[in-house]
C-alpha cells in the first residue's frame, strides 16, 4: 500500500481521518451511508464523495482497488 500512503500525503490531518473511515467502508463494501456513484463509460469504476474529496475506485466481485484520491477539480476524473 505505498501508493495509498502517497495519495494520502496530499491531505491534512483532519482530511486523513475522514479518508481513513471512507476507505475502510469502501473496502468492507459497507456503502449504505456513502455517496457512491458509478462513473459513466466505465465498467465497475465508482467514485465516493465526501465534501470536496473524491475517491475513485474499481470494484470487481469482492475486491476493491483504489485508483485515485483527490480534491475535486477539472482533472479529478482523468486517469
Amino acid at each position: 500500500m505505498p501508493v495509498l500512503k502517497k495519495l494520502l500525503s496530499r491531505f491534512n490531518r483532519e482530511e486523513k481521518v475522514v479518508l481513513e473511515v471512507l476507505i475502510e467502508k469502501i473496502a468492507s463494501l459497507n456503502w449504505h451511508d456513502l455517496d457512491i456513484k458509478k462513473l459513466q463509460g466505465y465498467h465497475d469504476v465508482f467514485r465516493a464523495r465526501k465534501g470536496k474529496i473524491r475517491i475513485i475506485f474499481y470494484k470487481h466481485e469482492t475486491k476493491v482497488s483504489i485508483i485515485n484520491i483527490d480534491r475535486r477539480n477539472d482533472k479529478t476524473y482523468r486517469f
